[in-house]
């Protein structure tokens, strides 16, 4: 299905909820909806794993997937199997295959994942957009609270090309009703998402920062605005079953692969892929290796910004090896090259390799921190060949 490419647009996707019977079986379960540019997952991440923890049925829905396909799909913590996967698919495939306009990957994973969690019986759902947010087949679904994390440029072509525009993209997904949660946002977007809350009627919340005490079991000064965000909509989810000795002890045990991951002492893998990402990533590399470089294995898809990453990396960068990412839609290392050269790294040391293992090693071989970064596609294949059969254990 992916051949459909992306398609932005409701009515689809409430055509297959309803042909799915989900309607009357969503009513009563809780739903946090998460947009943003960057952050929604790992939002996502700290928001279940506090509502799992006080004894919640969660039911978290998150895109892409790293490794399995089966990521994006997950029961109080544990990934949908694969039995679950073929039977609900198979259903979808019976109910759309004369549709005269048939869904689109997103829609099918999105309607497999509602079912699955109908089945499940989950209190509690969450749900993170695939992109933007107005259009999003997830602003389907009726939230109980809305999220929208940091704000910046990315995927112009389908989004708009200023903060502004982008901004109001994700503020599509706020309900009259239903409360927005908001981190600290750059202005012109807070404005946006302000507007339309007044509009609404609707309450508009910032969060307060956590105590500085709290340990988080993502690193990064990022994720603390991520998990005081988590920790406000999980609140107003279920505030009476939910103590602040739970809540700390869920921030810290709370697991979200391939953002700032350290596989060992010297390998670390970020699927940081747009400007935003990348600025987070050159500042938490700086907070955790004071005063170390990184020797930079990297590999990215069309459409980025190839050169506001390497500008805001550049500072932390050693070297550089160019992969080209298994994708369709990998940049060529060419490419790669000349954006790095156009983003002020001239001088900076490069080679270029035909595989990611062979990257690694040689990037190892030299001694110092390797970082595996630019796709998360990049980091997905890192990821299955590092630890195999033990990945899937490790989400947990």
């Amino acid at each position: 299905t992916q051949t459909f490419g992306i398609k932005l647009g409701l009515e689809n996707t409430g055509k297959l909820l309803a042909a799915l019977g989900l309607m009357p079986d969503l009513e009563g379960r809780k739903i946090i909806h998460v947009a943003g540019t960057n952050g929604k997952g790992s939002v996502c991440a700290f928001s279940e794993r506090i509502l799992r923890d006080g004894g919640l049925r969660t039911g978290l829905f998150t895109s892409p997937h790293l490794v399995t396909y089966r990521e994006r799909i997950r029961v109080r913590g544990t990934l949908i199997s694969e039995a679950a996967v073929a039977e609900i698919l198979s259903r979808i495939r019976g109910l759309v295959f004369d549709w005269d306009f048939h869904p689109t990957f997103f829609e099918i994973s999105l309607g497999l994942a509602m079912r699955y969690f109908c089945d499940q019986d989950c209190e509690v759902i969450v749900l993170e957009t695939g992109m933007g947010g107005r259009l999003d087949a997830t602003n389907a679904v009726k939230s109980d609270v809305s999220v929208i994390t940091s704000i910046s440029l990315d995927h112009q072509q389908w989004l708009g090309e200023t903060i502004r525009e982008i901004a109001g993209e994700k503020a599509g997904i706020l309900k009259a009703t239903v409360p927005v949660i908001v981190a600290e946002l750059h202005p012109e977007a807070r404005d946006v998402v302000g507007r339309c809350a007044l509009t609404l009627g609707i309450p508009c919340i910032e969060v307060h920062p956590l105590p500085e005490e709290w340990e988080l079991g993502l690193k990064g000064p990022h994720q603390r605005e991520n998990a005081a965000l988590a920790v406000e909509a999980a609140c107003r989810i279920e505030g009476d079953r939910l103590t602040q000795d739970g809540i700390r002890r869920s921030l810290a045990g709370t697991v979200w692969p391939g953002r700032f991951q350290r596989i060992d002492d010297d390998l670390i893998l970020d699927g940081a892929h747009n400007p935003g990402a990348a600025s987070v990533l050159r500042e938490t590399w700086q907070a955790t290796f004071p005063g170390e470089k990184a020797r930079l294995v990297f590999g990215v898809v069309e459409s980025k910004d190839v050169g506001g990453i390497f500008e805001a990396l550049l500072p932390i960068i050693e070297s550089v090896t160019f992969v080209a990412v298994k994708s369709e839609r990998r940049l060529s290392i060419n490419e790669m090259k000349a954006a790095l050269i156009e983003a002020g790294g001239a001088g900076i040391p490069v080679t270029e390799s035909f595989s990611l293992p062979e990257a690694v090693a040689h990037s190892r071989q030299s001694g110092g921190k390797t970082l595996v970064a630019g796709s998360l596609f990049l980091v997905g294949e890192a990821l299955g060949h590092f630890l195999g059969e033990t990945y899937e254990v490790s989400l947990q």
